[in-house]
């Protein structure tokens, strides 16, 4: 069974920087797209940011011009760097691997807290 490895949490002060890093336990292919989820107490799952195979990128609205994801999606490696942190941006960050004609595989989460 695959497992995502996250890594990187934690407690920042608002302003403060964080980086995520997220590796597959085994090789996966056919993965499309690697990214970033974050879920906040009593609201849904939400996308921060997406790596696509050719380097395309996609982020939430609110992440934007803060957050950089980067990574290789064919070694199933990636990275979220997040500056400028805000109380806004504390939730459970999870990993995503997209596979073509295949369920996603998901990490177990981890803890960023952003507060003073």
């Amino acid at each position: 069974q695959v497992q995502l490895v996250e890594s990187g949490g934690g407690l920042v002060q608002p302003g403060g920087s964080l980086r995520l890093s997220c590796a597959a336990s085994e090789r996966v292919f056919s993965v499309y797209a690697m990214g970033w989820y974050r879920q906040s107490p009593g609201k849904e799952r939400e996308l921060v940011a997406t790596l696509g195979t050719v380097g395309i990128t996609n982020y939430a609205d609110s992440v934007k011009g803060r957050f950089t994801i980067s990574g290789d999606v064919a070694e199933n490696t990636v990275h979220l760097q997040m500056n400028s942190l805000t109380p806004e941006d504390t939730a459970v960050y999870y990993c995503n691997i997209k596979v073509a004609g295949w369920m996603d595989y998901w990490g177990q989460g981890t803890q960023v807290t952003v507060s003073s």
